[in-house]
């Protein structure tokens, strides 16, 4: 059962703390529709990172003055809110640049860990390692960044990527996942929420099949952090990654949450100071988890700004911002399937969906599809979304995608289908032409 979602006034409130959405663009007040891409900022978040840069900036870790200390504890403060909002334990949360670099850190500490190269104390890491005739296992949905890594991974271990493929509806062929993963899987990578399709991905069937063979299991959660509650323990899930950007935090700052177990066994991705025990000449031995993933100096203000942005979320819940989103979902569909010309990539899919859509419109490119929104001050998102498998399974190059944040309002989607509504007439196609 769905939490109570948002009211219209709670809405206009949490719009009240965006300065950004106060801006005209081309002369009409912006409709901000690519929270997919990149999530606006509201003042807290701005007024956190701004401050900390303001009256404690110091180096962490390193310094017994008053400002490191200060530092320090806002630092990891920024940590134990992160786990607290994940449900997960400090040393279970690494602070990266992006989702991207998580990601990338995952793949590449496991073909390290299969190399058997690497001084420092990685023994453990041996029974995460891949071998030749092993399997990773991905989707067609994919972000690149969780499709890549994976391939380059599959390429340095000789183990063999596979996927499991998307049905005509766009969602995923759920029969063929159970006879892809089998006994020589050893990492299944997958999507929590599409970001070309919205839908969410039934875990509940993909996990167990990983389980049932003893595969990890990675999660790219950037599309769900934002929109649904996120518990990785729940989910039984080894891996969870997002980026703060989407979360509605700064850029250049993301999350990884790993198993315990898991992060502490695998060898660091990056080395450099602040992540070890001990240092000679000849060898280094590391620190647990999280510091062994984070040499060098730390994303400070990054993390303050995005700590402050989970507490910007947690003031409404994210069970009342999913109920809200499922809403708004509903509106935007119901509205662009009634628009003559428009294609929506995966709208058959049953399963449930966040508030983003990707539409085609026939005898229009997504790129001049765009430009007519933005004239109106509506910001969408034109592209392949990093997502090219997915597109050419759908028999396109290109997408024009609507995605709402918290945001959103009920009247902003009924623009922005109107808007969608007038292009095709806009370029002399379809009902209305020349008119």
């Amino acid at each position: 059962m769905l939490a109570t979602p948002l009211t219209s006034a709670e809405i206009e409130g949490i719009r009240a703390r965006f300065p950004i959405l106060r801006r005209e663009v081309h002369g009409h007040p912006l409709v901000y529709l690519d929270s997919a891409a990149t999530a606006q900022k509201p003042d807290s978040v701005i007024d956190a990172e701004s401050d900390f840069v303001r009256t404690s900036n110091a180096a962490v870790n390193r310094g017994a003055h008053f400002l490191a200390g200060e530092a320090t504890e806002a630092y990891e403060d920024a940590r134990d809110t992160i786990a607290r909002f994940l449900g997960v334990d400090d040393n279970e949360v690494v602070f990266t640049s992006h989702a991207t670099e998580a990601l990338n850190l995952v793949a590449y500490a496991l073909g390290t860990a299969s190399s058997g190269r690497g001084a420092g104390s990685h023994t453990d890491a041996a029974r995460f390692a891949l071998h030749e005739g092993d399997e990773i296992v991905v989707t067609e949905l994919e972000h690149h960044a969780n499709l890549i890594p994976w391939q380059e991974l599959a390429a340095r271990t000789g183990a063999t990527l596979r996927y499991i493929p998307v049905l005509d509806h766009g969602g995923l062929d759920l029969d063929a996942a159970a006879e892809i993963i089998g006994e020589r899987t050893r990492v299944l990578a997958v999507t929590h929420v599409s970001n070309v399709t919205g839908a969410v991905t039934p875990l509940d069937r993909l996990v167990p099949l990983a389980r049932a063979v003893g595969a990890l299991v990675v999660l790219d959660a950037c599309q769900s952090a934002p929109h649904l509650p996120l518990r990785p323990r729940e989910l039984d899930v080894d891996v969870a990654v997002f980026s703060g950007h989407k979360l509605y935090g700064p850029t250049g700052i993301g999350v990884l949450y790993g198993r315990a177990e898991l992060l502490d066994a695998l060898p660091p991705f990056l080395y450099g100071g602040s992540m070890i025990t001990t240092v000679t000449m000849d060898r280094a031995e590391y620190l647990p988890s999280p510091q062994r993933f984070e040499p060098g100096t730390p994303r400070l203000s990054q993390a303050v700004g995005l700590a402050a942005a989970v507490r910007f979320v947690e003031e409404f819940g994210m069970a009342r911002i999913a109920a809200t989103e499922h809403a708004l979902a509903a509106r935007l569909l119901d509205g662009l399937v009634r628009v003559p010309g428009v294609r929506m990539l995966g709208v058959d899919n049953p399963a449930p969906r966040v508030a983003l859509a990707s539409i085609v419109i026939d005898g229009v490119h997504a790129h001049d599809a765009g430009q007519v929104l933005d004239d109106r001050g509506i910001a969408a998102r034109v592209g392949h979304h990093c997502a090219q498998p997915l597109h050419r399974r759908f028999g396109v190059s290109a997408s024009l995608r609507l995605s709402a944040g918290i945001h959103t309002t009920p009247d902003e989607l009924d623009l922005a289908i109107d808007a969608v509504a007038g292009i095709r007439p806009f370029f002399g196609l379809g009902e209305g032409a020349g008119a």
